[in-house]
């Protein structure tokens, strides 16, 4: 019998990206990544924003670190450039995170549908699949390469009058699962993360009541989840130990996707 191997559970001095970091699940990520010594680049539309959460990173004391990008996912060339100046800067990549997301309201039959569809499909799916390219070459050379993906249970399911935001997020998953079987001969693994009923920016403008009526008929677990607790799946995915897992897609969701009625 083979002797039990220890798996290191540490990222500490792993560099990462988390896109849509200036707030909700994506600020929790990058609070947790530098909370275990990581190296994480905040980037997100607003540069002032993205300072803000750098700042309050410093201020925890955290072993880790976290310096500020604007980025803007939807143009392929601010990619490129940002993703270069993280990599240099950091000396590598490790960890890729893309979070970076929003949600647009569409009836398929009134003309504003192809305003929602183009940036949906733009920022939540080409978007994806640019940062992975832009970054490919700094995580061949990283040690234990990682790339979470974070999609929905929309691309699970589908609810009313959110088609694009469902196309994008289904896309997410199948990217994900293509990209594990290209990219796993290299050690370089792609996971998903499939978020339910979240306290974020996008659920804000729902009425606590209405949450509160949603989750107790919905939810297995009677609640919302905050952006803490979809953070540290996250982690799981990422951690040097994590290498045999790739092409996982993961409902962290209460239990919204396993019950029937």
């Amino acid at each position: 019998m083979e002797p039990y191997q220890p798996l290191s559970r540490s990222i500490a001095g792993k560099k990462a990206i988390v896109t849509g970091a200036a707030s909700g699940m994506g600020r929790a990520t990058a609070h947790l990544f530098a909370s275990e010594g990581a190296q994480v680049a905040v980037t997100d539309l607003d540069q002032g924003k993205c300072d803000a959460v750098v700042q309050e990173i410093a201020d925890a004391g955290y072993d880790g670190s976290a310096d500020a990008w604007a980025l803007d996912v939807s143009n392929p060339d601010v990619i490129t450039a940002v993703v270069g100046d993280i990599a240099q800067a950091f000396g590598g990549i490790d960890i890729l995170v893309n979070n970076a997301g929003f949600a647009i309201p569409a009836d398929v039959a009134e003309e504003s549908y192809e305003k929602a569809w183009s940036p949906t499909l733009e920022v939540m799916l080409s978007a994806h699949q640019r940062m992975i390219r832009a970054a490919l070459p700094h995580l061949r050379e990283a040690e234990h390469p990682r790339i979470v993906n974070v999609a929905s249970t929309e691309g699970l399911g589908a609810s009313p009058g959110n088609s694009p935001y469902v196309a994008a997020k289904h896309g997410v998953i199948g990217l994900t699962r293509g990209l594990a079987v290209d990219l796993g001969r290299e050690g370089i693994t792609v996971n998903c993360i499939c978020p339910g009923p979240i306290r974020t920016g996008i659920t804000d403008a729902i009425p606590e009541e209405h949450k509160t009526i949603y989750a107790k008929r919905r939810v297995p677990l009677r609640r919302y989840a905050i952006p803490e607790e979809v953070a540290h799946m996250t982690l799981s995915c990422v951690l040097p130990s994590a290498a045999f897992l790739t092409g996982a897609v993961i409902p962290v969701d209460g239990g919204l996707t396993i019950k029937n009625a």
